[in-house]
């Protein structure tokens, strides 16, 4: 069964605000205090700690701080939870000789809490939330009205930037859209064009990205040079928050509308395997990370398997340096920004690119023989 997630902005008053902060920061000293008795139960007994041994203690600990015995038990739960999946990913990279041990955690990083709907925190008939031990109703904006066969699992409430937000768990019925007929496409991932289509189609990279990059230096500097403790240093720091927030949002609304427009127009969509972690430490890591090619292709996959239509991700190397008519390798540079071939091709790389990567994805075409889905590359 499919599972989902909607995030939806939240409007809480004054005093509900406050609410939320003092909750926050009793789950933060919880958080930290599960840590320090881990610690010290493994330096004085050799006793390591998991999660069952914690919150067998945990109606005691409620018992003792008042704070915590006015909210949610299944919320502080899920903070015990939270602090033993970071114990279990520690372990998980001593592995891999990339340990780093658990930190503790400040309060004013400590932004979210997670909740059982219907069990510390309940959707109201008026449309609104309640809240264990915050007070009256949450007014919510709501994006969307949730699916009415769908079941409501956890709900995360969160801040950002100033801002409240709750994030909905949904499992949907498992009745995912039937395969559609239709028109198939290749993608090319690109930097100076953001995708460029199979049809001969291209989609410019954001225009605005520049700007808010620039913009974002100048808040880190103003920020580097406020004294630490001031409220200069609190107002540009919430500056930056936000304007790093109103980026993100940007960033996200674009490819949500894109990846909408692609599943609308193709049954088959066909991409490069591309590994963007390694791209990401390559000397384009900036304009990599700005890209987002991995949000791209998460929104693409789940908006396809709801509206029945196929994702194919197919090898990547050499889709930039083989031609779509002939299949002969033409070798560029990336300052080469059109492809020609002895054969009488001439065409934009990146559509010749993603030419070659639908033939790819259909096994078909000159250069089909080269299709290998299941290794991953860098490009």
């Amino acid at each position: 069964m499919p599972v989902l997630s909607t995030k939806d902005r939240l409007y809480p008053t004054t005093a509900q605000v406050a609410g939320f902060e003092a909750m926050l920061g009793a789950f933060c000293d919880l958080y930290n205090a599960a840590l320090q008795q881990r610690i010290e139960a493994y330096r004085r007994a050799g006793k390591a700690l998991r999660y069952v041994n914690q919150a067998g203690e945990l109606k005691a600990v409620r018992a003792a701080d008042e704070r915590l015995a006015s909210y949610s038990f299944s919320a502080e739960q899920q903070v015990l939870r939270r602090r033993d999946k970071a114990f279990v990913a520690f372990f998980g990279r001593v592995k891999t000789g990339k340990a780093g041990f658990p930190r503790f955690r400040a309060k004013s990083m400590f932004d979210s809490a997670e909740f059982r709907v219907g069990d510390g925190l309940t959707i109201r008939k008026s449309k609104r939330l309640g809240v264990v031990g915050i007070p009256g109703e949450v007014k919510v904006k709501w994006h969307r009205d949730l699916p009415a066969a769908a079941k409501v699992g956890a709900a995360v409430l969160s801040r950002a930037a100033g801002q409240w937000f709750v994030c909905f768990q949904i499992t949907m019925p498992d009745d995912e859209g039937q395969p559609r007929d239709g028109a198939s496409v290749g993608l090319d991932l690109g930097l100076s064009s953001f995708i460029a289509t199979s049809d001969g189609e291209t989609v410019a990279a954001p225009q605005w990205t520049q700007g808010a990059a620039k913009r974002q230096r100048r808040l880190q500097r103003a920020l580097a040079r406020a004294r630490r403790g001031s409220k200069r240093r609190l107002k540009a720091k919430r500056r930056l928050a936000r304007h790093s927030a109103a980026t993100a949002n940007r960033r996200r609304d674009f490819l949500h509308k894109l990846s909408r427009s692609l599943v609308d127009r193709y049954a088959v969509i066909a991409l490069e395997d591309l590994s963007v972690d390694r791209l990401a430490r390559s000397m384009l890591a900036k304009s990599v990370h700005n890209a987002a090619w991995g949000q791209l292709r998460s929104f693409l996959d789940y908006k396809a398997a709801n509206a029945g239509v196929r994702v194919e991700a197919v090898d990547p190397r050499g889709t930039s340096q083989t031609c779509p008519e002939c299949g002969a390798v033409v070798a560029k540079t990336l300052s080469d920004r059109t492809h020609t071939c002895s054969c009488g091709c001439v065409m934009d790389r990146d559509i010749a690119a993603a030419m070659v990567i639908l033939q790819r994805a259909q096994g078909t075409g000159p250069g089909h023989g080269l299709r290998t889905p299941s290794q991953r590359g860098a490009a």
